[in-house]
């Protein structure tokens, strides 16, 4: 396949690459290792994190990987937020910190590394695959990933938002279904308007682009896969199936909650981080409709997830996952990987 051949690998299978702690150098290297191609989510980490993870990752594997980063990494007003905003806040989640015995947080302030800032570590990093989420790129950015060869890829949960993609010249574009565990990451419209599936987005957007189009949301297996191959995509990612795995940076408790009855029901909610994103469903997904913006609401719940996971109070920690949790079966990267490739790929190809 000519993707395969751009992006160096063997097979069309990508790891998502999962932020906030849930990448690891140990997933992205067994993936590449293995004829795929590995990952890592880098958008919470300074740009010191970054090279350092690359070099990391190249100390294991000289295979191909991907680095991502988000394009807009606040949603917060340039007046902050009122103390009567927060006011409503502490109302709405008092019951969960008094449930914990701790108290409540000062209003938020704290940010992430800004887009502009990690970019260049990107570009000094030198990674086969940059991809990114949340918009585009500019330009600049652009090109000067041409010249230093760094394929990009970019995030689509619609067909408009396809189309600027290819408009601004990226390499690839990923294909995000509403199924897909995480953040929903539109940039064009919000992300309750963005909520169409991965296999009809995929049709969509390959009847009216031209360059490669890779699924992902709702993919957890090899017949899933071969099942987007067949619909035109070029390649699949696959998210928490591969969080699912013990090489990942999930808590043993977080993957054990992937693999038992709960996984039957997620909810999309922005009760946890301020952006809308999919996660096994909760007392709080379930009761909370409010939230600051992103990433005020994560620092916010910071406190609340370490006690919770002290106290091991599962119902009030955010598990990211997607609906395909139920169809998960392996615990180990390695087995998946040979799963997915027996179960995807032609036998002349093996």
């Amino acid at each position: 396949m000519e993707l395969c051949k751009a992006l160096g690998i063997d097979y069309p299978i990508l790891q998502g690459p999962m932020g906030g702690n849930l990448s690891t150098v140990q997933l992205a290297s067994t993936i590449s290792k293995m004829g795929g191609l590995g990952a890592y989510g880098a958008y919470t980490m300074t740009p010191e994190e970054i090279i350092k993870v690359a070099r990391d990752i190249r100390e294991v594997t000289d295979k191909p990987f991907n680095l991502n980063l988000w394009v807009s990494n606040s949603d917060v007003p340039s007046g902050g937020v009122s103390d009567g905003e927060y006011a409503q806040i502490k109302t709405a989640f008092e019951p969960y910190f008094k449930e914990l015995g701790i108290d409540l947080p000062e209003k938020p302030t704290a940010l992430f590394p800004t887009f502009e800032n990690q970019v260049q570590a990107i570009l000094d990093a030198r990674p086969k695959v940059f991809s990114f989420i949340f918009g585009i790129p500019s330009p600049d950015i652009l090109e000067a990933c041409r010249k230093k060869g760094i394929l990009t890829a970019g995030g689509a949960t619609t067909l408009d938002e396809a189309l600027a993609l290819e408009a601004a010249g990226v390499d690839v574009i990923i294909a995000s279904g509403f199924e897909a565990g995480g953040h929903r990451p539109s940039f064009l419209d919000s992300a309750e308007a963005s909520l169409t599936g991965t296999f009809v987005l995929v049709q969509e957007i390959k009847n009216q682009v031209r360059i490669p189009v890779i699924a992902t949301g709702g993919i957890a297996d090899g017949k899933g896969i071969a099942a987007a191959l067949a619909l035109g995509a070029d390649a699949a990612q696959l998210g928490t199936a591969f969080l699912a795995c013990e090489e990942s940076g999930a808590p043993p408790f977080y993957r054990q909650l992937l693999f038992q009855e709960g996984a039957r029901h997620t909810v999309l909610t922005r009760a946890f981080t301020g952006r809308l994103g999919r996660g096994l469903q909760n007392r709080v997904s379930r009761e909370v409709k409010v939230n600051l913006p992103f990433p005020l609401q994560t620092k916010f719940m910071s406190t609340l997830r370490q006690a919770a996971i002290q106290q091991e109070k599962w119902d009030l920690i955010l598990i990211w996952s997607g609906q395909i949790a139920p169809m998960l079966r392996h615990t180990k990267a390695a087995d998946l990987m040979k799963s997915l490739i027996q179960q995807s790929v032609p036998p002349h190809r093996k």
